[in-house]
């Protein structure tokens, strides 16, 4: 990917941010840290990488995002938007009493939603089913590395495996913290990459906040021929902003007025 190609996206990564620092400060809800350690890989597929039309939500044949890990949900709302399905003023309904913006993902609160998320381990489940019914369409599903905690995700991988579920693309952002702390010391889920190629998947891993990378990983899709695609990101949660990254505080804290200034003075 040439230089020409990155910045305008690099951009977007950026204004992305400032929109889940706005949200998040003006809704004094949570998980902003979760949602900052997504960016790069949201910018990736919805500038570069999925088929999809946001003028045309519900377009036949397209590529299927499912944001399994809901928690993290004002990334997502504001990407949409970044990319144009909707107009910025619905962010302002994040998280507040009778909003549309629910603080984990809806289903149908957004153009661009597919699925309902937030209880963790559903996400990949519902990626699978999706995936088999249609093979003509990629279904990629972002997930986050303590949600592999779940057993339903474990499940949902052998059958994939199984079931040779080529379309299907699991991406992990691996910022290796979840709510109890860190994923190593809750629940070491590593080696990942080997236990997904021991269920029959084709693995790779890539820096989450390199758009390059990332791109070119998912450039050609499937990885393997008759296999579902993981790409494990490495990733920094509370990305981007000096004083949020890798602090467990920041799932749970919403920035007050003097660190949203300093926040966005990071951005600018």
């Amino acid at each position: 990917m040439d230089r020409t190609s990155v910045n305008p996206l690099s951009s977007h990564a950026k204004e992305i941010r400032r929109k889940i620092l706005k949200m998040i400060h003006a809704s004094k809800s949570a998980h902003i840290a979760s949602a900052l350690s997504t960016v790069e890989l949201l910018v990736s597929l919805y500038f570069k990488i999925m088929r999809i039309d946001p003028k045309n939500p519900s377009m036949q044949g397209r590529d299927i995002l499912i944001f399994s890990k809901g928690h993290g949900c004002s990334a997502l709302y504001a990407t949409l938007v970044q990319r144009g399905y909707e107009n910025e003023k619905i962010l302002q309904e994040f998280s507040t009493d009778g909003g549309k913006l629910w603080g984990h993902v809806t289903s149908g609160s957004m153009k661009g939603i597919e699925a309902t998320a937030g209880s963790l381990g559903h996400g990949l489940p519902i990626g699978l089913g999706m995936a088999l019914a249609n093979k003509k369409r990629n279904v990629f599903v972002l997930m986050g590395d303590g949600e592999c905690d779940e057993g339903s995700v474990w499940e949902a991988i052998l059958f994939a495996g199984h079931a040779r579920a080529s379309n299907l693309i699991a991406i992990i952002d691996f910022n290796k913290i979840q709510s109890l702390g860190n994923t190593a010391e809750v629940l070491d889920i590593e080696p990942l990459a080997e236990k997904f190629r021991a269920a029959k998947w084709a693995a790779k891993e890539v820096d989450g906040h390199s758009i390059p990378h990332i791109c070119a990983a998912l450039q050609k899709l499937p990885f393997e021929e008759g296999k579902p695609s993981v790409l494990i990101a490495h990733t920094t949660k509370g990305k981007g902003i000096s004083f949020m990254e890798n602090s467990l505080a920041w799932h749970y804290t919403p920035p007050d007025d003097k660190q949203l200034e300093g926040a966005l003075g990071e951005l600018s």
